[in-house]
């Protein structure tokens, strides 16, 4: 049987079972729905992510989630979206309590997890991805009926089970339901708090998201070279199509006042680890997306100074795009 018609035979099958038509590989898509880090509320760390062309998501952070979709929504960014005829919801509406069908925590800074905790009693059912000790902490810290109600299905009663906690194995890829995609989890170290790297995967291709890390060599860990020997072969073999990493601050940031994150000068000192691991020149044209910048509150923000730094020192060819919210990318 001719390829294009069997395609058309499987395509014909899933429509009849009612099923997700299977797609070959293609990257995904990414929304910025939170890009910075710090004290901006309404902009901070929040992912959307999904296979191109499947509107099937989880977002990688939850720093902000209905200001951001309704941005991404003002920008175009959510355009590819349609409400089903019948249906009362905004696109806004929709993206949240549909397309949404996880969430991915890093761990549980306020800057990481605000849009969840505020968007959560209009939001729908769906699990929360985390380390274990993540999900101690977004119980214990919000969902206690003191700071917020208990939506979650652990902790004080009554428990609203709006939210599953679904605890990750380190090392071992976990199936993110109603989606494509899988994710496996990586720890981090983050000023003595741990952080996690989600490495999430679709028809053979990868996509990573580390969440707020220090430098090894400051952290006094070896976290993120481990992250790397991971996902070296991955990088060498051209599946990992992009990586969303923080970068707070300038270099000229005293390692004492780091609290836990990265500078341009100690993440090009990191991703030349990956590089080396992978064989070397396997970096070349890897988009980098700079996250977590610190929103500054003096009359110049830091992104134009960050940018360059990254490029002055950008020997492995990357790609460094600096964000803006509502943005939206195919990494292919």
């Amino acid at each position: 049987m001719k390829t294009a018609k069997l395609v058309a035979v499987v395509l014909a099958l899933a429509a009849t079972a009612g099923l997700p038509a299977a797609r070959a590989a293609d990257g995904f898509d990414v929304v910025a729905l939170g890009a910075l880090g710090g004290i901006q509320d309404g902009n901070l760390s929040a992912w959307l992510i999904q296979p191109h062309g499947d509107n099937r998501a989880v977002t990688c952070e939850a720093g902000t989630l209905v200001n951001g979709l309704r941005v991404a929504d003002e920008k175009g960014a959510l355009a590819s979206l349609s409400v089903p005829t019948g249906s009362d919801l905004s696109r806004v509406g929709y993206a949240l309590t549909t397309v949404i069908k996880g969430y991915l925590i890093s761990h549980a800074h306020l800057d990481h997890v605000g849009g969840l905790i505020v968007a959560s009693p209009d939001d729908s059912k769906k699990p929360i991805y985390v380390l274990p000790s993540v999900g101690v902490d977004l119980v214990e810290t919000y969902f206690n009926w003191r700071a917020w109600p208990n939506f979650t299905d652990r902790g004080k009663a009554p428990q609203l089970k709006k939210y599953t906690i679904e605890e990750l194995k380190p090392g071992a890829a976990t199936p993110l339901a109603n989606t494509a995609m899988t994710v496996t989890a990586y720890p981090l170290a983050h000023g003595g708090v741990e952080s996690t790297a989600f490495l999430v995967e679709s028809g053979g291709d990868a996509i990573l998201c580390p969440g707020d890390t220090g430098p090894d060599a400051v952290e006094k860990s070896s976290r993120l070279a481990e992250l790397w020997s991971a996902v070296a072969e991955r990088t060498r073999q051209k599946k990992l199509k992009a990586i969303v990493i923080e970068v707070s601050y300038t270099s000229d940031r005293p390692d004492n006042l780091l609290f836990g994150h990265l500078t341009p000068r100690y993440l090009l000192a990191e991703l030349r680890t990956l590089d080396r691991l992978a064989g070397g020149g396997a970096l070349k044209g890897l988009p980098v997306v700079v996250s977590h910048i610190k929103y500054s509150l003096t009359r110049e923000q830091p992104q134009r100074q960050v940018l360059q730094e990254l490029e002055a020192g950008n020997d492995l060819g990357l790609r460094f795009i600096m964000p803006e919210q509502g943005q939206r990318w195919h990494f292919k």
